[in-house]
């Protein structure tokens, strides 16, 4: 217990307050560009730090080094104050400042620590030239009765050059502001209300000092706290009103002159004192000689210190009530308003002022009061020298002070005499600390009557001198008033010592003694490593060596902490030391911290901690009864036991013992009471276990198992009441521990019997052992499925410890359940390690049941000799409720194991690429986990391990017919050839044929396929959320959605996924795409919707795609029953969350007009998207109607367009059809020359493609456009494409035949132009002059431009013709010049061939 130097605070960014403060140190980069970190923050810019081009001209040659200097002690040259209840500092120099807060911030280790934030910055000057000369921070207590000892908040007061004194808000806000004094402001000091330690010390008032150059002010604290409350008050509601005509409250201060002294540098105000008779006597002779009048009582007087020059020290006594204090409430009584010229020259008050006052104001300043003049009595004089500071210690008794000359001079105050001298301190900075004596660190040796073992007297208080020497870069402590240096720090050259002296204004001797504020007494702020720290000093350590065993003590803990790190190889040397130095110490509590560190020393062997605590265990055993601590004896004795154990421990685990018994499958079905069927079935469902386990886990070499450092041993446990208890360690640490005690044991490498008997006389309970023993199974679940024999070990460990006598009561109740086996079962039931846990519940099986059946065969005997057959019955009931847990828990386990093992599986390499999502590790599952997951939460499981491989729906129902298949031989060939076909199933299936159907056997209810594949839809669509650009996993997620069979679960997965995840998005694209007219490009698609242009695309498609599946589920719902849910006999416990089939029963029937309006409309905008159609808006192809209904509840009853639609809007629908049409039939036909026939029909990036010319009547019906149109333009859009052989199939559908003929007969006209006018050749020039008139008129009229194929076969063209003659009627007006046509193309095919 030495004096330490603690950190307890950090600065998130010095280096932003330095460059505000200092511009001319801001580093800048070469390109002479301002660089800022990133890791620092830059939210202060907008703050009004004001501009970055205040940097002052600087001279680089000469002012290098001078700038590398102020980078590292720039804090020096600035004043300082940090609040006593560390909640805000200040940092000025010049005119700026800057105000830092504390914040709770997360460092880069993870840990939660303090934070000194930026919380304002700025000028404070507000008249030109003015500089701040001294700051004070002062916490101002809050008047509420539920307050927690938190100051109400902060003011900050500050002095400048100009002689005003300003008092500021945390936030900045200038409340208010006096002159006082038109001399500098030297130097500002606080006295809050402390406590009066005894009945004869004068109970001193709060004030705030101020010191000028030749005068003293004080300001009352009551006055001073109720004038700031009363102002920030007026501030807000005055900022709240916006009124700036506010009326400040009154203020009492006293104004002391100081004469006869040359110089004042800094002050201190002691308070009132009271003078002893003898004194009083003594000063009234020196003053008014033989014949002074002494008064009866003597007179109360405030006593001032000054440092400066002549005199080097300088008191001053001003006696109470000789001069009136000057109120400015005087002023104010005359005053109303704050521009009435006699306010401001009585008061000063210049706290608000409105902008077109402020230069008259500034103008005329206001009267200051004349001092009330006060003579130093008497002083220390030094004429060499001059005092540089002055700090009072906080008892008031004591002051240190310091000069040019590099002394530190400890004054007594009240005799005004120098009693101590340090030199060699040049620059130092100095503070005090007070340390209170704790009552309870009073243990004495022996019990005596001294006043010290009174522990009902007053705690006493010591006072501490910190010095800090920056030129040396050393803090120092040192004990008054002639006491030794207790510690010295090295804390670097640059840093400042704050010590404030006062703690929270406003307190009272009733409100002081409810309030426990947390202040810091000293700090000291580093600059370089950026942190502030205070010092912390034992009590101990100011009392002198003589009298203070305890200061002996420490001695020797401080002697033998360093023997403890010293090597030696002489250990008995060693030990013979260490024993001499704990005997030695006299305080028991000493004694007990020596022997926790050398119990705690790694470096010492075991023999050695053993025998030094039986040395002191003996002395203390041989001292007088009375004389010997309680705690202390215990203390060793506990010790001593733990060692013991662990010796008796470690002796057991070293002995060679092998067991010889031999062991076999049949000895291991006998020994866990199974047949030979049901041992090979656990067999192998732990080998396919440990196969998947060893794939996926990656394991290293761990150190020696069984092995525990004596240290480590001593930390894990503790001794009480004859009862070894284990402390709150980690998970680790218990299976460390547990396999010390049982891994020889379980391997057969120690005697269990031997191990256990000596675990249970040392006190250990077995509920300890068993939780032991069951941590260390359940965590080297590796070594023990690679030992079989262990098993065996296992069960004698179980019998010996559950025959022990606090393991199980015999009178146990039979209605009941045993709490031993039922701890054991909940071991079980958390372990996420499934092999070791089933078998270690076989185990636990076998031994309840043959405990169970030894406890029958002694009751039947009793009863049979007692002619009583109750008891027999008592305990088959017994017998049979504990068992029925057992096979509970087994049926569980194994479950767990097997959807485990299914877990762990992995399907061969996929050539696709695999998501980041899909990469990520599943959670181990464990019997807990699965009955919190609720109902759903095996499908869940499954779920989520068949996106990771991403399986197809596909596989899922083929291996559910495997299953379903009566004849195992058979299915394997049809199975995997069914694999084989399927287009999607493109993988190495592995193990996976195997593990599906024996999970689909063992979860028939969980993993009915309806239910897995909502719980895959889901899983698919909550990971394509998560990243939107995966648009696979929507698709994928769609088909599942589609393999649903039940139309009740398909509706509600589809409705909740629209609420869920789609509509927001769906909403987002119809109004981008509207709002642009066109298909939107990938950097708006990004913004407004979340995802890139080809995903939305993909997105438009999955959602036609789920309302449409969610149409036809509507239809079909009514045809099927709603679905019972069940769950397995071993999963009927199961809570926790709804499961989505659960929740998708429970959505409301859709209203089916809404879902097809809004179908029609995702139509259309994955038309816009799939053909990148430009010049369309979505919205505009619907009325007022149409769109008030998108994006509404799907269940809600909207108002939807009927009757017959406005033409202007059926006109713009089929403009729109007909250009999805075209852009469909291009897309699908467009051939050029540079393309391959492989690229002539482009599809969508996922998923197959829509048939558009279908989908495009379909819509035609639901827009109230005519369908004929549509299907004729498709029909012209082929043959314009040169897809003849397509037209003619789809010319069947259209009804209206004579207006498709003339539609035919153009582009008859427009291909034969091509081929006559184009070519320009000799013969076709022949040709065309032997036509008729009529016909080449026409032809010359063709625009073979608008063709998109020109290069058709004219054997092609020709059955065009023949098929416009059979299509127009005779009387028609055109008939004859398709007949004039026929002849043209015969005419060209004989020409071209």
């Amino acid at each position: 217990m030495a004096c330490s130097l603690v950190q307890f605070c950090y600065f998130q960014d010095l280096q932003a307050a330095r460059d505000f403060l200092f511009p001319h140190l801001r580093e800048e980069p070469p390109s002479g560009g301002v660089r800022r970190d990133p890791s620092k923050s830059t939210s202060w810019e907008d703050d009004g730090w004001g501009t970055w081009e205040e940097t002052e001209p600087q001279e680089p040659e000469e002012e290098g080094t001078t700038c590398k200097i102020q980078k590292t002690s720039w804090l020096q040259e600035c004043v300082l104050s940090l609040s006593p209840t560390n909640d805000l500092m200040v940092i000025a120099r010049g005119q700026k400042a800057v105000f830092l807060v504390p914040k709770w911030k997360y460092s880069d280790k993870g840990k939660e620590e303090m934070q000194f934030a930026i919380g304002w910055s700025g000028s404070l000057n507000v008249e030109e030239g003015e500089c701040v000369t001294s700051a004070l921070c002062i916490p101002l207590a809050s008047q509420k009765r539920s307050s927690t000892g938190r100051p109400d908040w902060t003011c900050i007061v500050v002095g400048f050059v100009s002689g005003y004194i300003r008092f500021y808000t945390e936030n900045g806000v200038l409340l208010l502001a006096q002159l006082l004094n038109e001399d500098p402001v030297l130097q500002l000091k606080c006295r809050t209300y402390e406590i009066p330690r005894h009945p004869g010390v004068t109970e001193q008032n709060e004030e705030l000092s101020i010191l000028y150059p030749a005068a003293i002010v004080t300001i009352d604290g009551f006055s001073l706290f109720q004038s700031l409350r009363a102002c920030r008050n007026q501030v807000a509601k005055a900022a709240a009103s916006g009124n700036e005509n506010i009326q400040p409250p009154p203020l009492a201060y006293k104004k002391w002159g100081l004469q006869d002294i040359d110089t004042i540098i800094d002050h201190a105000s002691v308070g009132i004192m009271t003078l002893s008779p003898f004194d009083q006597m003594k000063t009234a002779s020196n003053i008014g000689g033989f014949n002074a009048a002494i008064k009866n009582s003597p007179p109360a007087m405030s006593q001032y210190i000054t440092v400066g020059s002549n005199p080097f020290t300088g008191f001053f006594y001003a006696l109470e009530g000789s001069t009136q204090p000057l109120l400015s409430h005087v002023a104010l009584a005359v005053a109303s308003k704050l521009t009435s010229a006699l306010f401001n020259a009585a008061s000063g008050w210049l706290g608000w002022k409105s902008k077109n006052e402020e230069e008259v104001v500034q103008k005329q300043k206001p009267k200051v009061e004349p001092a009330t003049p006060l003579a130093v009595r008497f002083g220390l004089p030094d004429s060499r020298r001059h005092g540089e500071s002055l700090c009072l210690s906080p008892c008031n008794t004591l002051a240190a002070v310091t000069d040019d000359f590099g002394r530190v001079i400890l004054l007594d105050v009240a005799r005004g005499i120098a009693i101590r001298m340090w030199k060699g301190y040049r620059g130092a900075e100095l503070g005090w600390i007070q340390i209170v004596e704790d009552l309870h660190e009073r243990v004495p040796e022996k019990v005596d009557f001294s006043p010290f073992g009174n522990t009902q007297s007053p705690s006493r208080v010591a006072q501490f001198l910190v010095i800090y020497a920056p030129r040396r870069g050393i803090l120092e402590v040192w004990s008054t008033q002639q006491g030794p240096r207790v510690g010295a720090f090295n804390v670097g050259k640059h840093c400042r010592l704050l010590y404030p002296g006062y703690k929270i204004m406003g307190l009272n001797n009733v409100t002081s003694q409810s309030w426990q504020p947390q202040t810091y007494q000293i700090c000291l702020v580093d600059p370089v490593s950026g942190s502030v720290k205070t010092v912390n000093v034992p009590f101990h350590l100011a009392l002198s060596d003589k009298k203070s065993e305890r200061a002996k003590d420490m001695h020797l803990v401080k002697k033998l902490a360093t023997l403890l790190k010293t090597k030696s190889p002489n250990l008995d040397l060693v030990e013979m030391e260490i024993r001499e130095l704990i005997l030695d110490i006299k305080y028991p509590a000493t004694k007990i911290q020596a022997l926790e560190s050398i119990l705690a020393s790694e470096r010492l062997p075991f023999s050695c901690l053993r025998n030094i605590t039986q040395a002191l265990m003996d002395t203390l055993k041989n001292q007088e009864f009375e004389s010997v601590d309680e705690g202390l004896l215990q203390f060793c004795a506990n010790k001593l036991k733990l060692l013991h154990l662990y010796e008796s421990v470690s002796k057991l685990n070293c002995l060679d013992f092998h067991s010889d018994t031999p062991f076999s499958a049949n000895d291991l079905a006998v020994l866990l009471r199974l047949d030979e069927k049901e041992l090979l079935k656990l067999q192998a469902l732990l080998e396919k276990y440990k196969q998947e386990n060893a794939k996926a886990v990656v394991r290293f070499s761990d150190d020696k198992d069984g092995v525990l450092p004596v240290k480590t041993f001593l930390e894990y446990l503790e001794y009480e009441k004859d009862v070894i208890n284990i402390k709150k360690i980690s998970e680790e640490e218990y299976v460390a521990l547990g396999c010390f005690f049982f891994w020889k044991c379980l391997h057969g490498e120690s005697s269990t019997e031997d191990m256990c008997h000596t675990l249970e006389s040392a006190g250990l309970s077995p509920q300890i052992l068993l939780s032991l023993l069951l941590s260390v199974w359940l965590s080297k679940e590796k070594d023990i499925l690679d030992k079989p024999q262990s098993v065996c070990c296992l069960h004698a460990v179980l019998s010996l410890l559950s025959k022990m006598k606090v393991a199980m009561e015999e009178t146990w109740d039979a209605q009941s359940v045993s709490p031993w086996w039922q701890q054991m079962r909940m071991a079980c039931v958390q372990a996420e390690n499934n092999g070791a846990a089933l078998l270690s519940a076989h185990v636990g099986h076998s031994v309840a049941t043959q405990i169970s059946n030894n406890m029958t065969e002694k009751k039947s005997s009793q009863s049979v000799l007692g002619a009583d057959s109750e008891g027999l019955t008592d305990s088959w009931e017994a017998l049979s409720l504990d068992t029925e847990y057992w096979k509970l828990l087994l049926k569980q386990l194994e479950d767990c194991l097997i959807l485990q093992t299914l877990l762990r599986s992995t399907v061969s390499p996929r050539t696709a690429t695999v998501s980041a999502l899909q990469a990520e590790p599943l959670p181990r599952l464990s019997v807990k986990k699965l009955l919190e997951g609720g109902k759903g939460g095996i499908a869940d499981s499954v779920a989520k391990w068949i996106f990771k491989q991403d399986l197809s729906p596909e596989v899922l129902k083929l291996a559910r017919k495997e299953r379903d298949v009566e004849n195992p031989d058979q299915p394997k060939e049809g199975i995997n050839r069914a694999f084989l076909e399927a287009s999607e199933v493109e993988i190495g299936l592995g193990t996976i044929p195997d593990l599906l159907p024996l999970a689909y056997e063992q979860f028939p209810c969980s993993l009915e396929l309806d239910v897995l594949h909502a719980h895959c839809c889901w899983e698919y669509v909550v990971q394509w959320n998560k990243d939107p650009e995966e648009a696979r996993f929507f698709v994928r997620s769609i088909e599942h959605l589609k393999h649903i069979l039940n139309a009740h679960v398909q509706n509600g997965i589809a409705l909740m996924m629209w609420n869920t995840f789609l509509v927001k998005r769906f909403s987002a694209a119809t109004y981008l795409m509207d709002k642009v007219g066109k298909s939107p490009k990938d950097r708006l698609c990004r913004r407004d919707v979340g995802m890139s242009d080809t995903a939305v695309t993909s997105f438009l498609g999955s959602c036609l795609n789920l309302l449409q599946t969610l149409m036809e589920a509507d239809v079909s719902r009514d045809e099927m029953e709603v679905p019972i849910l069940d769950t397995e006999d071993a999963w009927l416990s199961v809570e926790g969350p709804t499961s989505i089939v659960e929740l998708a029963l429970e959505q409301k029937h859709i209203h089916y007009p809404l879902v097809e309006h809004h179908s029609i409309l995702c139509s259309v905008l994955y038309a816009v998207m799939r053909f990148a159609l430009k010049t369309v808006k979505p919205l505009s192809l619907f009325d007022s109607k149409g769109k008030n209904a998108f994006f509404k509840d799907l269940t809600s009853i909207q108002l939807l367009p009927s009757g017959e639609m406005d033409p202007n809007f059926i006109s713009i629908r089929q403009q729109f059809l007909l250009k999805v049409v075209s852009a469909a039939v291009q897309a699908q036909h467009s051939v050029t020359k540079d393309k391959a026939p492989s690229e002539e029909a482009p599809a969508t990036p996922f998923g197959e493609d829509q048939d558009w010319p279908d989908l495009a009547v379909d819509l035609a019906h639901h827009l109230q456009v005519s369908e004929d149109v549509v299907r004729r333009h498709y029909v012209g859009e082929l043959y314009n494409y040169g897809v003849d052989h397509l037209g003619e199939e789809a010319i069947l559908q259209v009804h209206d035949k004579e207006v498709l003929a003339s539609q035919l007969l153009m582009l008859t006209g427009q291909r034969l132009a091509y081929a006559l006018l184009h070519t320009q050749t000799k013969e076709g020039m022949e040709l065309l002059a032997r036509l008729p008139p009529t016909l080449c008129t026409w032809l010359k009229a063709m625009d073979p431009q608008d063709l998109q194929n020109t290069e058709v076969p004219i054997a092609t063209t020709a059955k065009l013709v023949n098929k416009v003659i059979e299509l127009l009627p005779e009387n028609h007006g055109q008939y004859s010049l398709v007949l004039h046509l026929i002849d043209a193309v015969e005419a060209v095919s004989t020409l071209s061939s």
